[in-house]
């Protein structure tokens, strides 16, 4: 995310900047119509498409009293909902970045590198605490920490409660948004490759889980991996308010590895044995079963290709760190005997050149 500057003079209305400037606003609009369907009958059928979430079925439960319980499952009206609340994540994040990010860069007064990381942690830690909060209270309430074999028992998992099918939409909606993103917050060209990395990994795993009616694998896996990214982010946002504060990291790298490692098992526990030995081989679409071995092994692989590319950003991450930890190091050992003499021979011309690349300079890029 690049620097949004302020002109005290109007931009051309309609052109780059004035929409930049103002595209919360008109995004705002764009939502209120929706919402201004509702209350007309004419408009209202095609309102609730955008707005509420779609393919209910109600079954009744056996017992002494008989209870209706709503149920859902996916479909391609489900487009339309997810472009309703990928407008709602855009002015969410207009309003986080205005109201808390903006104030608290004017205070500080980041670096330039500072303050593109600056706004991407913050972002980032606003979205994985609220979806680790809610996707963690779903699988409390669906008791599926407790039961493992929920995973994969009783696939295809076609109906979702409520709370997970509105999860999943708000999970897509919220990737989607970041896209435009790229473009409202004028992310600098050498950012945007990485930035499109992660956003399209995102899609096709979460997109994948939820078409495939992999949903509470897909949920499980969301829940831990948004806990350890949740966790890196924090951290990097404390070590721009005290670059001392470094603890987090290496609580974080831990986490990371065990991540990994729990995301690889619990995949191959559920897609490579439970599945592959349930009963209900074979591929329907009618019931959304896709148990089959080419859809097993290509789950499996795109999720291993996945943490091994993550593993191998980690790795080249740490190396990075100590390369430039051991560079300063060695750096302040050849200045301390002969700090002296190396001020009176350079001068201030020689303690500015010195400056720009500073260890602290290098820090900041690092993280």
């Amino acid at each position: 995310m690049g620097i949004r500057k302020k002109s005290s003079k109007s931009p051309p209305v309609m052109s780059h900047e004035f929409v930049i400037q103002n595209h919360a606003d008109i995004v705002s609009c764009v939502a209120m119509v929706f919402l201004l369907g509702l209350m007309f009958e004419v408009t209202s059928k095609f309102a609730v498409l955008f707005i509420t979430v779609q393919y209910n079925v109600t079954i009744s439960t056996s017992g002494p009293e008989e209870t209706a319980v709503n149920h859902f499952h996916h479909g391609i009206k489900d487009l339309a909902t997810i472009f309703f609340y990928m407008l709602v994540a855009i002015i969410m994040h207009a309003i986080i970045q205005e109201y808390v990010l903006d104030k608290i860069i004017r205070k500080k007064h980041f670096s330039k590198t500072k303050h593109s990381k600056f706004n991407e942690s913050g972002q980032l830690s606003a979205f994985y605490l609220f979806s680790f909060g809610w996707g963690a209270s779903i699988l409390f309430s669906e008791n599926f920490l407790f039961n493992p074999s929920s995973l994969w028992e009783g696939y295809p998992h076609m109906l979702m409660p409520l709370q997970m099918k509105f999860y999943y939409i708000c999970q897509i909606g919220y990737w989607l948004h970041a896209l435009p993103e790229l473009y409202f917050q004028k992310t600098k060209k050498e950012d945007i490759p990485r930035q499109l990395v992660y956003i399209f990994l995102y899609l096709v795993h979460i997109a994948g889980a939820y078409i495939l009616n992999l949903n509470r694998l897909g949920l499980v896996l969301l829940v831990l991996h948004y806990f350890v990214e949740l966790l890196f982010h924090v951290s990097r946002l404390v070590y721009f308010s005290n670059e001392n504060r470094q603890l987090g990291f290496r609580v974080w790298a831990a986490l990371f590895v065990l991540g990994r490692l729990l995301t690889l098992s619990l995949s191959v526990l559920t897609v490579g044995f439970g599945l592959a030995n349930a009963d209900n081989q074979g591929f329907d679409l009618a019931t959304g079963n896709f148990n089959v071995l080419f859809v097993r092994i290509t789950v499996l692989a795109g999720v291993c290709l996945t943490q091994a590319f993550m593993m191998w950003k980690f790795i080249n991450f740490q190396l990075r760190r100590w390369r430039e930890h051991a560079s300063v190091q060695t750096l302040k050992k050849k200045q301390g005997p002969s700090k002296s003499k190396a001020k009176k021979a350079n001068g201030v011309n020689g303690v500015n050149s010195h400056a720009a690349d500073s260890p602290r300079s290098r820090k900041e890029k690092s993280f």
